[in-house]
């Protein structure tokens, strides 16, 4: 292959490799997300807030509860999300599982779980299956009675969601609803204590988190490293705005490497089309 037929091959390569990158990134970018969704998606720390104790819900068995009926004089982990989520909340719970397994304190015991779907679509039966799963990681007798798994009206998830100062939104366009992972801590009447952000949570926070929630006591604010649940929407193909970011930020390095290859490569054999131009021929 001659030097020059190289060349246009290796810039025809370069072209169309940045080409199909490009088109990628316009295809990773066709979701709209609502609008102005990471200002109104995340997790307001309201410590010394009141849990609404008159909210109502559905238990896992159908049954009507009001909130403040399960705080039964124990420190409350609340977790909110909802159940058929497909992206971090499923995190949120093994994480949550694996510090408790490492916890000596025991869920039904020394405190409880009280889990609130934000989707009012979901009913006791997800709830259950929820549960049921849950229950079967923890895998410590007798704790039963210590986890709760509610859904409820969107005007009581909201209730509680505002007085936990967790902030979420709906979008139709892919049927998932964003919001911030972590999980809240409350005291045995109600108050919120403590935040724990993000997918895993140190086995000394949170007993450090119960400990001081079981004596009434109210925590800090902590540093917050918030990761959004709302991702990929296997329907369409297409991602939502987090993951389009980092597709931006990642495609733009990649054609940024590929065209630079390119540039290198043409400049090289220029020089050496003119090294060998320029030699002295061999005299016959």
């Amino acid at each position: 292959m001659t030097r020059s037929n190289r060349s246009r091959i290796t810039g025809w390569l370069g072209a169309s490799l940045a080409l199909a990158l490009l088109a990628g990134l316009g295809t990773a970018t066709a979701v709209t997300p609502p609008e102005n969704l990471f200002q109104r998606v995340g997790f307001d720390q309201n410590l010394g807030a009141r849990l609404p104790p008159d909210a109502r819900f559905r238990d896992s068995t159908g049954a009507a509860v009001r909130l403040g009926d399960l705080l039964q004089g124990r420190p409350v982990v609340l977790v909110l999300g909802y159940y058929e989520c497909p992206n971090l909340c499923g995190l949120v719970w093994q994480g949550l599982g694996e510090s408790l397994q490492k916890l000596k304190l025991l869920v039904g015991e020394d405190f409880d779980v009280i889990a609130v779907s934000i989707d009012p679509n979901e009913g006791p039966d997800l709830a259950a299956a929820k549960r049921e799963s849950v229950l079967k990681g923890y895998g410590r007798q007798g704790s039963a009675a210590g986890w709760h798994f509610l859904t409820g009206e969107e005007s009581q998830i909201r209730a509680v969601a505002d007085a936990a100062g967790f902030r979420y939104v709906y979008d139709p366009q892919i049927d998932q609803y964003a919001h911030a992972s972590g999980l809240v801590v409350a005291t045995p009447d109600g108050r919120i204590s403590r935040y724990l952000f993000g997918v895993r949570f140190a086995e000394r926070n949170l007993r450090l988190a119960l400990v001081e929630s079981s004596g009434g006591r109210i925590g800090s604010p902590v540093d917050q490293l918030l990761l959004l649940c709302y991702h990929y929407d296997p329907t369409t193909g297409q991602y939502g705005l987090l993951i389009t970011n980092l597709l931006r930020a990642g495609g733009a390095v990649t054609v940024a490497g590929v065209l630079g290859f390119v540039v290198v490569s043409r400049r090289r054999e220029r020089r050496a089309a003119v090294r060998a131009d320029g030699a002295p021929r061999a005299r016959t």
